[in-house]
């Protein structure tokens, strides 16, 4: 078992390199369910196995110390020079392999139930969603907000809140399911949602618009205009470009793309049944499905919340819309 279990251990460290390395991708939710499973076989193989094996070594010389000592005490000799503790205590020590395998498990297992059912960390790789996130934020993602999805497949068995518009959300990328993506969500089954001329519409009518001081984007060293923009339940900040406004275009064939229209003025979509319609804060510096497409409702991942972390501004900790 030592010998598989250092193999495992080798397969595991050359697969992580070379997704570190970027020379293959792969999926943690997966990793973390087969990391789960192998573990839990040493567990029960420890538990019900290779311990009460070893009790039962310990046993079995503890039994014939005492036949021994008898032996002595027959012939006259009672006291006897022997220490059976360090003996005992090794032979009931987990060997490494089931140390590393069976002691992690359930380490591993809680991490699993966490992340699959309960909230997975993300972090911030670009400035899409800025300046409600920033490049380098933590965040903590709701699961479950949306319902229990069982892990790896994505698979929804319990619904609970539909996304509303506003909500900040984590997805599947439609183009490449193995990549996340976080934006807003601006159109909800059945909408109809225009941008033009850098101006968000919602059923025909003009998302309401608030001025706010200009804000200074630290890594671009430069200032951009911002905005309040309400959805009808929720206000949040974004920031529009008046200087390079974008020409937009379909980056290439999608599911529904007949729902959409594209001219001088910009894009209008109709949001197919179970799809969404997503937009970064950052209006003018944002590839989202004015480009490639809605979010299909097994895609999503779940609902962001709350930054817990960012190491260049601890400031940046707490909740966000």
């Amino acid at each position: 078992m030592s010998k598989l279990t250092g193999v495992l251990y080798g397969c595991l460290i050359v697969f992580l390199g070379g997704w570190f390395l970027g020379e293959w991708s792969g999926n943690f939710s997966a990793l973390l369910l087969v990391l789960t499973l192998i573990t839990m076989v040493y567990w029960l193989l420890e538990r019900y196995h290779f311990a009460p094996q070893r009790v039962a070594t310990v046993a079995t010389l503890a039994a014939q110390a005492d036949v021994r000592r008898r032996q002595l005490a027959d012939q006259g000799i009672t006291r006897v020079d022997e220490d059976f503790g360090p003996a005992r205590a090794a032979l009931l020590a987990q060997p490494w392999w089931l140390d590393w395998t069976a002691g992690l498990f359930p380490v591993i297992l809680a991490v699993f139930l966490l992340r699959s059912f309960l909230f997975e960390p993300f972090k911030i790789p670009s400035g899409s969603m800025i300046p409600t996130l920033l490049v380098g934020d933590l965040i903590l993602v709701n699961k479950f907000h949306y319902g229990v999805r069982l892990p790896v497949i994505n698979q929804k068995i319990i619904p609970f809140h539909d996304p509303q518009r506003g909500d900040v959300m984590v997805f599947r990328y439609p183009k490449d399911p193995r990549i996340d993506y976080i934006k807003r969500v601006v159109g909800v089954p059945g909408d109809e949602v225009a941008y033009r001329h850098q101006q968000l519409y919602l059923n025909g009518v003009l998302a309401p618009t608030q001025a706010l001081p200009d804000f200074y984007n630290e890594d671009s060293l430069r200032y951009s205009a911002q905005f309040t923009e309400d959805l009808g339940t929720l206000k949040h900040q974004i920031l529009v470009d008046r200087s390079r406004e974008m020409f937009l275009r379909q980056i290439a064939p999608f599911p529904f793309s007949e729902n959409c229209v594209y001219n001088a003025e910009g894009i209008t979509c109709k949001v197919p049944p179970g799809h969404y319609f997503m937009m970064g804060d950052n209006r003018d510096n944002s590839e989202d499905s004015r480009f490639w497409g809605f979010v299909p409702d097994a895609n999503i991942v779940g609902k962001a919340f709350f930054v817990w972390m960012n190491f260049g501004n601890v400031k940046r900790i707490g909740a966000f819309q």
